[in-house]
């Protein structure tokens, strides 16, 4: 089949949570399809484009053609305005891009296509565009998480903290446009992807009309068994390490770092005063600069590879509070035999039972002696590591993961325009 993935970002190298999913499907596929990549760059300025010539060599590998633009710089008074001005959520703005809405107008018109996939909420607006598409193309939507149920979520958590109540005002109103936008284009899709049975359920409960599948996060499990090296490796140390990894401008990871480090760690300390943690991730948050002051936290900012850092964990912990969709972060942590804790939350969506792949802890007292335990227990971690290995590799492996897609693909390869459920129709419902 010939392919159009729309992706928020350049999809390698594949460093953060939406990258690794669509660089694990594009590249899954590549072997038996023909794939179109149509992306953004924020390497690039304004007016700029890049095109497949001027890739990565990974990506000219995989695509038969492929374009990247520049990200679509938004100001906070542009913000304001549109969530005074539009019924639609702020993601929908986010990458919203002329420039890029005239590319995929080109390209679908001048190209057959089986399948567009539209990878995250971000992107759905360039689908509900009439006069970009073309009626024959299946539209598959992937839906990296339920985004009204973060929003309703975040709202929750901010209501709680009357310091918090002008966000929780924001995730009210996005709560709300999101529900409303996420089921508009779930209806319209052939297909709508979810990446777990929670999220699926969420997302059907918008409509009795909308059925959702289930296409897990997954990971290249081989790639993370052998020993990682590289330049970005921490230093060797004797201190027992607890590690922590992710996109730290991202709110919930940085919530979450904030918790552990305000919260657990001294615990952890008090019955193990070596301990040490390394938060390892891009753009660390503002919010996250007094912990450089204490000598046992480590900050890395952007890393080349987070293997490395992941392999020097005694103990990797997810002490996520609020979220949704599953995380890359435990699967790549599982596959290096790890010994986990984290919260409810941080393994949503993932069938574990707390104690046999990791440890699941939801207070702060209940974590730091699951921590402490783990620490001082060398033999249990290495059993529970192999166990979360094994775990991933028999249910998260992309080869177990791709053929499900593809079969997806298949149902829909019938000629859509020929049916009464053509794409026009679902546009007028």
């Amino acid at each position: 089949m010939r392919l159009l993935f729309l992706t928020p970002q350049l999809p390698f190298p594949p460093r953060q949570g939406t990258a690794l999913r669509n660089w694990g499907l594009i590249s899954g596929l590549a072997g038996r399809h023909e794939i179109w990549l149509l992306s953004f760059d924020e390497n690039l300025a304004a007016g700029e484009m890049r095109a497949l010539a001027d890739m990565p060599a990974e990506i000219r590998r995989v695509c038969a053609e492929a374009r990247a633009l520049p990200v679509p710089r938004r100001t906070t008074r542009q913000r304001l305005r549109t969530l005074l001005t539009s019924s639609l959520p702020d993601m929908a703005w986010r990458l919203w891009s002329p420039a890029f809405a005239a590319q995929f107008a080109q390209w679908t018109h001048a190209q057959t296509f089986d399948i567009i996939q539209i990878e995250g909420i971000e992107l759905a607006r360039y689908a509900l565009q009439p006069s970009t598409l073309n009626p024959h193309p299946a539209i598959v939507f992937d839906d990296h998480n339920c985004e009204y149920l973060l929003q309703r979520r975040a709202f929750e958590a901010d209501l709680r903290n009357p310091r918090r109540w002008h966000a929780a005002a924001y995730s009210f109103i996005n709560w709300q446009r999101l529900a409303r936008f996420e089921r508009r284009i779930a209806r319209m899709a052939h297909a709508t992807l979810c990446v777990s049975p929670q999220d699926a359920q969420a997302i059907g409960a918008l409509d009795p009309a909308i059925h959702p599948q289930v296409i897990f996060n997954g990971i290249d499990v081989e790639s993370y068994g052998a020993p990682a090296t590289g330049l970005d490796a921490p230093s060797q140390t004797s201190n027992p390490t607890l590690v922590f990894t992710g996109k730290m401008d991202f709110r919930w990871n940085v919530d979450a770092a904030l918790w552990f480090a305000g919260e657990v760690l001294p615990l952890v300390r008090r019955e193990i005063p070596r301990a040490r943690l390394l938060i390892v991730g891009q753009n660390p948050s503002p919010r996250l600069a007094p912990l450089r002051a204490d000598p046992h936290i480590t900050l890395t900012g952007a890393v080349a590879d987070t293997r490395p850092f992941i392999q020097q964990a005694d103990v990797y912990v997810a002490p996520l509070l609020v979220g949704s969709g599953t995380r890359f972060k435990l699967l790549e942590a599982m596959s290096m035999r790890r010994a986990i804790v984290t919260t409810s939350r941080g393994c949503e969506g993932f069938e574990v039972t707390s104690g046999h792949e990791l440890v699941i802890a939801d207070t702060a007292e209940e974590f730091a002696q699951a921590a402490v335990a783990l620490l001082r227990d060398p033999a249990r971690r290495a059993e529970m590591g192999r166990r979360a290995r094994a775990f991933v590799a028999a249910r998260y492996d992309w080869r177990a993961i791709i053929p499900r897609l593809e079969s997806i693909y298949e149902r829909l390869a019938a000629p859509i325009h020929n049916s009464h459920d053509s794409i026009e129709g679902r546009q007028k419902r």
